[in-house]
């Protein structure tokens, strides 16, 4: 009994000091420091609103007049906005072409240095002593290089050979005035080389610009309306080259700066359309010329006889063509006599144009195409000015050959 006693104290004693040790254990484990006190804000309550006998006395104030009491300023009514105008492009100042009278003479010294070589050289070979038939043979060699043709050479060899043997001794005087004789034969002075600008009705004359693209037929088509312009006459253009870009717009420029309106089309679109349209828009508007611009493609000479031809029926629906011109570059020479044939083959060509006469030795030129055609050269281009293009004057033309 006694032992069972003892062993209950000693558990009781074990369990205390295990106590003991998890409660000391407990106590050594650090805990954040507590937070610094602050000062516990209050917040009254809202105050109730007093009334009857709590009610606090409102403080009386001193009373304004209504000149005292300042109004609220009126806003500043908002600004409209600003409405810009879109820039409207200037009209391009019209120009005032020179006159065409007497213009192959003040652009001779342009054809004069292109063509002396033909000149000077044949002259200095008729100044020989002897003119064997060595001398002959260049004389006509000379011809040919300047692109003057086999049968006009060989008729212009045949009468200097006469008239030399009659003409016995010879003064540089007399050889240049005989030179000049007989190229002014060969270009020919009787030829009708006026620009046909009058319709024998009661409409504009109708003039066809053809040739091949390259030989500056836009540029000459406007040129030639300045042509027009400088001797009095009111033009319209009609844009019916559709398959080249930027042809109308090409002309239309050249026709503003002159006042002539253009009369043009969608990019590719009928040419006989627009040409129709142009003689129309001539007739209603009063004006003296319509000049239309065709294309010279040369891909087919089938599908250039058809567009062409089929542009040259409809114009003559208003009345007939005064002038069909065919322009040619003159440097191309032989090869466009070439291209001359074809265009007379499809359409009657009534006059030449040469352009780029000045940048070319072979003003020969002038005589093949005219022999080869039948048609007289009426205009040649002189530069890339705005008024070279000239009037042809077979005087000036044999002075600027022969030079001075």
């Amino acid at each position: 009994m006694d032992i069972l006693i003892l062993a209950v104290v000693i558990a009781l004693v074990a369990v205390g000091a295990i106590s003991g040790l998890v409660v000391s254990s407990r106590k050594k484990k650090q805990l954040p420091p507590p937070a610094p006190p602050s000062t516990p804000t209050i917040t009254a309550p809202p105050a109730e609103p007093q009334v009857g006998e709590d009610a606090v006395e409102t403080a009386e104030e001193p009373r304004r007049t209504i000149e005292e009491v300042g109004l609220p300023e009126a806003e500043a009514p908002a600004a409209a906005p600003v409405v810009v105008e879109p820039e409207v492009p200037a009209a391009p100042e019209i120009e005032v072409p020179e006159p065409t009278a007497g213009r192959l003479v003040r652009l001779r010294a342009r054809l004069a240095r292109s063509q002396n070589s033909l000149g000077k050289g044949l002259l200095t070979l008729l100044s020989r002593e002897h003119l064997d038939e060595d001398t002959w043979e260049e004389i006509e060699e000379t011809l040919l290089i300047a692109d003057v043709g086999v049968v006009p050479t060989q008729e212009l060899v045949e009468r200097l050979r006469e008239r030399v043997k009659v003409l016995g001794t010879r003064t540089p005087a007399d050889l240049r005035a005989l030179l000049k004789e007989e190229l002014l034969t060969l270009v020919g002075t009787d030829l009708d080389r006026v620009v046909k600008t009058e319709s024998g009705e009661d409409t504009p004359g109708v003039i066809m610009v053809v040739g091949v693209n390259g030989t500056g037929k836009t540029t000459t088509t406007g040129k030639l309306a300045r042509v027009l312009v400088a001797d009095g006459r009111s033009v319209v253009l009609g844009a019916a080259d559709t398959f080249r870009a930027a042809a109308a717009d090409q002309l239309q420029t050249w026709g503003e700066r002159v006042g002539a309106r253009t009369v043009r089309g969608p990019e590719g679109g009928d040419p006989a359309s627009i040409a129709y349209d142009a003689v129309k828009e001539g007739i209603a508007e009063g004006a003296d010329v319509v000049l239309i611009d065709t294309a010279g493609r040369l891909h087919t000479k089938t599908g250039l006889m058809d567009e062409l031809g089929k542009v040259k029926r409809v114009v003559e629906k208003h009345g007939p063509l005064d002038e069909i011109l065919l322009v040619l570059d003159a440097t191309t020479g032989q090869n466009g006599l070439t291209q001359a044939r074809v265009f007379a083959e499809v359409v009657d060509i009534t006059g030449i144009v040469l352009t780029k006469l000045d940048g070319t030795a072979k003003g020969g030129i002038v005589v093949a195409v005219q022999r080869e055609l039948g048609v007289p050269v009426k205009l040649v281009g002189l530069g890339e000015g705005a008024d070279d293009l000239a009037p042809f004057e077979p005087e000036a033309f044999v002075d600027a050959l022969i030079g001075d």
